[in-house]
């Protein structure tokens, strides 16, 4: 049941530890194999390896696999290494002699690298249309409560006033950065690297344009060396754009839990969206937020992982690689249920009302007090200690009446502006 397979018996212990998790992990992959094959099959109808007959054969096989698939049926069974000795099989079964004939011209190894590119390539759009329905949440926020004092802080002390609205708004432009790093990792992967083989090519007159164009990629990676090197630096590229993304998710789930913290109050949320305690009876928990925070560390941590596993591997392929699909795949899963979440639950916030006349936040509009005395014609550093000599004889009293005009400041937010930014 293996590719590779030559009739020589091999030890258990031995195949048990090179098979890995690569049967539960590589039902994420199925779909992608079979496109592939698909595609290969009409490549090698094309240069005339198969003939009509024998590619609507192996076209067919295909699709009964292909639904099987998409309705969750298929398993691949104890005694196959992988999802491609899995389908050959089923298509020899099937088909007989024409099943054999579907590995023509093609190695495991770009069957994994095509199939890997196709997964990477699709989740990655994925991801990217989950972030954009997070990002016009936030905005959407952002301008429902852009009226909404929130006391900004600097070392996690009181420093200048700030706005819900600017809360909101700021971490959704972060994630157009994190978009710029997911497109740029979709550009990576949108390359066919089919027709690489074990990383040296093919004597047969394969057609890689054609395969190219049949999958829908963009373009091919020409060289077939640099084809098979691109395992690993595929997952490096995406890894760095995850981890982006999952900072930023992390850093606005710590703020969160922060502000829903009773020292804090500014936030809460629906009973039915936290939990409790097993012996405080007045515990809100913000489980998902900790959760969340907790799996995008997680995540962010996955690219020194793919680093350290293909870190100075010379060129051509290594069974290290086979390292990468695991937990590059939990990442992408996890993930999209991230986005999923955080945008179900912060649909769901409760913002508080905050006492910005609260000796707490006495001193939020220092800063903008000296700059009422600047425009009255005082220099800087006259106004700064007129204010600094008050706030340190306790004669300091606040003048909240100051706006903040200039672009992206809590009164102009530019909401407008950022949601144009969202890369198309």
């Amino acid at each position: 049941m293996k590719l590779w397979d030559k009739g020589i018996s091999i030890d258990k212990k031995i195949e048990q530890f090179t098979v890995g998790n690569d049967r539960e992990i590589d039902i994420h992959i199925a779909k992608f194999d079979v496109i592939a094959s698909k595609a290969h099959a009409k490549m090698l109808h094309k240069i005339g390896i198969l003939s009509t007959i024998e590619l609507e054969q192996l076209l067919g096989g295909l699709q009964v696999l292909e639904n099987e698939i998409e309705a969750g049926e298929f398993v691949i069974d104890q005694q196959f290494e992988d999802v491609h000795s899995k389908i050959e099989y089923e298509l020899t079964v099937s088909l007989g002699d024409v099943g054999k004939k579907i590995h023509t011209a093609r190695s495991r190894n770009d069957q994994v690298l095509v199939a890997l590119h196709l997964y990477y390539k699709e989740n990655l759009a994925l991801v990217k249309e989950k972030t954009k329905t997070l990002f016009n949440t936030l905005l959407d926020q952002a301008e429902n409560y852009k009226d909404k004092v929130l006391p900004g802080y600097t070392h996690l002390q009181v420093a200048m006033p700030s706005s819900f609205g600017l809360w909101f708004s700021a971490y959704a432009e972060l994630m157009v950065d994190d978009v710029f790093l997911i497109d740029a990792a979709i550009k990576t992967v949108d390359q066919n690297p089919l027709g690489s083989a074990a990383g040296y090519g093919s004597s047969f007159p394969i057609d890689r344009e054609f395969t190219t164009n049949e999958m829908d990629f963009a373009t091919l990676k020409y060289n077939v060396v640099a084809a098979q090197m691109g395992r690993g630096k595929n997952e490096r590229t995406i890894s760095a754009a995850l981890g982006s993304l999952a900072n930023t998710m992390s850093r606005f789930a710590m703020d969160v839990c922060l502000y829903m913290s009773q020292n804090f109050g500014f936030i809460s949320f629906p009973d039915e969206l936290t939990t409790g305690s097993s012996i405080m009876p007045h515990k809100k928990n913000p489980d998902v937020f900790e959760l969340i925070r907790g799996k995008c560390n997680k995540i962010q941590a996955l690219q020194s992982e793919m680093l350290l596993i293909t870190n100075n591997l010379p060129s051509g392929y290594h069974r290290d690689f086979q390292l990468l699909k695991e937990n590059m795949i939990a990442a992408f899963e996890e993930i999209k249920d991230i986005l999923d979440i955080f945008n179900y639950s912060i649909q769901q916030i409760i913002v508080n009302d905050i006492d910005i006349n609260s000796d707490l936040y006495k001193y939020l509009f220092t800063v903008d007090n000296i700059n009422t005395l600047v425009v009255e014609g005082q220099t800087f550093r006259e106004a700064y200690q007129k204010i600094g000599g008050q706030v340190q004889d306790g004669t300091y009293v606040p003048d909240t009446s100051k706006k903040h005009t200039h672009v992206g400041s809590i009164h102009n937010l530019c909401l407008d502006k950022i949601r144009a930014k969202f890369p198309k």
